[in-house]
């Protein structure tokens, strides 16, 4: 397998060199189960995907010639013959290294050097960064944030993630690890983080922490019987706990109104230090809709200092939800 990919780096090379316009580039999306590779179009299409299973790979360089393999064979299905660059999101990825530190989701441990494994195999530009980076990164370039050059990302899954542009530049700090505003203590001595801290905002406003809400609010209303008192506390997931809010449910209604008034909080801090043209918002429990926004926007509104009045709108992410991690890790590409 190494042989035949070195063969076509050969042949790479030649094309890169012999072809003045590349439209098309790599995104990929490196998950703890899962990582999935996309061929971006100059638009923002994601015309081609392929993944593997993360999980299954103790072997560092292994997992990248893999990779590797799969954007040759996407390129030669899609008729491409060259790209503009490789762009990675990743767990825990340093902007500035083009490595993967430490990050405790993945089998190979320590320091992995994406950017020179990588350029083993393909010579093209790499660029590196943490998946919530990339997703604000993602919808400057490909989404609603185009034109714009000040705004936020909050990114809410299992975690809380956030990506910030300052003046049309990403922030990336002096370690590239700038903007972890999900690590921002919301609740002192709240519910313990795995950062290691207690009462972080993920805690709250992740869909962890909307089941963590809705089990607090379960064990005090021992009265409660509707449909999330019918589901094992083992079981019970956030999902559950929207579309239950969806049906009316009150107590679910009562978890979403509690995790944004934390969410809005949270938002009208951080535009104090930055003052954004807009926060954008993606993530599953945002699919929640108005159950979440209606609360978010009102303490947002009352919680912010005045002297941002009106100067900044809250919306919800424009980039598609199947391909959203594909395209942000694409446009880190456009970040050199």
């Amino acid at each position: 397998m190494l042989s035949d990919i070195n063969n076509k780096h050969s042949v790479f090379h030649f094309q890169l060199s012999t072809i003045m316009t590349n439209t098309y580039s790599i995104g990929i999306d490196i998950g703890g189960t899962n990582t999935d590779i996309g061929l971006v179009s100059a638009e923002g299409r994601c015309v081609a995907r392929k993944n593997l299973p993360t999980r299954q790979y103790f072997d560092a360089d292994l997992y990248v010639s893999d990779i590797c393999k799969k954007i040759y064979e996407m390129m030669e299905e899609q008729h491409v013959a060259a790209i503009d660059g490789i762009g990675i999101a990743a767990p825990m990825g340093n902007y500035y290294t083009g490595c993967i530190d430490n990050a405790t989701n993945l089998n190979f441990r320590g320091t992995t050097n994406l950017n020179a494994l990588v350029h083993k195999y393909i010579d093209v530009p790499v660029t590196v960064s943490n998946d919530a980076n990339a997703a604000a990164y993602g919808e400057l370039v490909y989404g609603g944030a185009k034109g714009m050059s000040n705004f936020i990302t909050f990114t809410l899954g299992t975690g809380v993630g956030s990506g910030i542009v300052i003046d049309g530049k990403l922030l990336h700090g002096k370690t590239g690890n700038a903007g972890e505003l999900g690590h921002v203590i919301l609740i002192p001595d709240g519910r313990p983080c795995g950062c290691g801290r207690r009462g972080c905002l993920e805690t709250y406003a992740s869909a962890t922490g909307i089941r963590y809400t809705a089990l607090e609010l379960l064990e005090k209303r021992p009265q409660y019987d509707g449909v999330l008192s019918k589901i094992s506390k083992e079981k019970l997931t956030s999902k559950h706990v929207g579309d239950a809010a969806h049906d009316g449910d009150p107590l679910a209604l009562e978890v979403f109104e509690k995790t944004g008034q934390w969410l809005g909080i949270a938002m009208a801090n951080a535009v104090a230090f930055s003052s954004p043209e807009a926060i954008f918002l993606m993530g599953g429990p945002v699919k929640a809709g108005e159950v979440l926004l209606r609360p978010l926007r009102e303490t947002f509104k009352k919680s912010l200092c005045f002297v941002y009045d009106g100067s900044v709108d809250i919306r919800v992410s424009e980039l598609p939800d199947n391909d959203a991690a594909i395209l942000g890790a694409a446009a880190l590409t456009k970040n050199k």
